[in-house]
């Protein structure tokens, strides 16, 4: 059972350790490694050796963070994850290595499963980047241009460039601090929201033409395969700000993307309006994640991760069908 912890406690124990493991999440996006890498720097200028670790390749638009630190090889005394809210979100490999010996959890998912030994959690904040934000004050470490478009990636990016509700005040005076440190907040956006491969407009046109609407239109469901990866060219890359597409549609209540998985089973990204709660609908298919935007897996064929999500979404929202 894990210990709750406010940011005071954290930043202490981040004070005393040294030898750090910082963990992101797999699927990388620009909020956990714009937190950990934050993180990573302020603990490096604080002279403790520290290096940040994922199960998936980190995609090259995010070389502006990779490039600040050090990576050094050492032996872990101090496991260290951001914005993973459940050890099995850190991908195979990492969770049987490292899952059950994390010592210290830092996310703002209200869905955390409590894994680490100690979790500091506060799910008001609309990226995790915000609590390491307030961490870094905590260990007294300057605010530097480096750090800061670090934090601002990851303000961003779960922001959706602060378009979504979540998108507060708070975020954005954070935000505004970053920027007043001369970071090239242009080039960050540029590259997080509107730069895309010929190979991702090609898997997006392969999904859209086998997008389904239901629910009087009121569920679309967008669907990626292995096969659409292949034909189109998509790396890795080109993966993240897939999800957001199903719910961009006029009348969409709940729009959903089936991402297959290398095994052949599916990932499942569910975004949200206010007529429902992304969370609970991902909880009832063993995942989790935020009242807008959650995710959730399912072991089977297409038609079986499809079924599945649609009884998920008719159980949490009843009036989907009858408006």
């Amino acid at each position: 059972m894990t210990k709750k912890i406010n940011e005071q406690e954290a930043a202490a124990m981040l004070r005393q350790a040294d030898h750090i493991l910082l963990l992101a999440h797999q699927y990388p996006d620009g909020d956990t490694l714009g937190s950990n890498f934050a993180l990573c720097q302020a603990l490096q200028t604080m002279g403790k050796t520290v290096r940040v670790l994922c199960g998936d390749p980190i995609p090259e638009r995010y070389d502006y963070m990779y490039e600040q630190v050090s990576q050094p090889d050492f032996e872990p005394a101090f496991i260290c994850a951001v914005d993973v809210a459940d050890a099995k979100l850190l991908g195979p490999a990492l969770q049987q290595e490292y899952g059950h010996r994390v010592d210290l959890c830092i996310d703002h998912h209200g869905t955390n499963t409590g894994y680490a030994a100690y979790t500091c959690v506060d799910e008001s904040c609309a990226a995790a980047a915000m609590v390491v934000f307030r961490l870094v004050e905590l260990l007294g470490v300057a605010l530097t241009p480096g750090i800061a478009q670090c934090l601002f990636t990851g303000i961003a990016t779960d922001t959706g460039c602060f378009k979504y509700a979540n998108a507060g005040a708070l975020a954005q005076r954070m935000a505004a601090t970053c920027i007043d440190q001369g970071i090239p907040y242009e080039m960050i956006n540029r590259v997080n929201f509107d730069i895309k491969s010929r190979a991702r407009i090609e898997l997006e046109r392969l999904a859209l033409e086998q997008m389904t609407f239901s629910h009087g239109g009121r569920l679309a469901i967008m669907v990626i395969t292995n096969d659409m990866v292949q034909k189109s060219g998509a790396g890795e890359n080109d993966m993240e700000g897939l999800p957001p597409i199903p719910r961009q549609i006029e009348g969409v209540w709940v729009g959903v993307t089936l991402r297959q998985k290398k095994d052949g089973n599916y990932k499942i990204s569910v975004r949200t309006g206010t007529h429902a709660d992304a969370a609970k609908i991902c909880a009832l298919l063993g995942g989790g994640g935020h009242q807008r935007a959650a995710g959730c897996a399912v072991d089977g064929s297409l038609e079986e991760a499809r079924t599945a999500i649609v009884r998920a979404v008719e159980t949490a929202i009843p009036r989907i069908t009858t408006g």
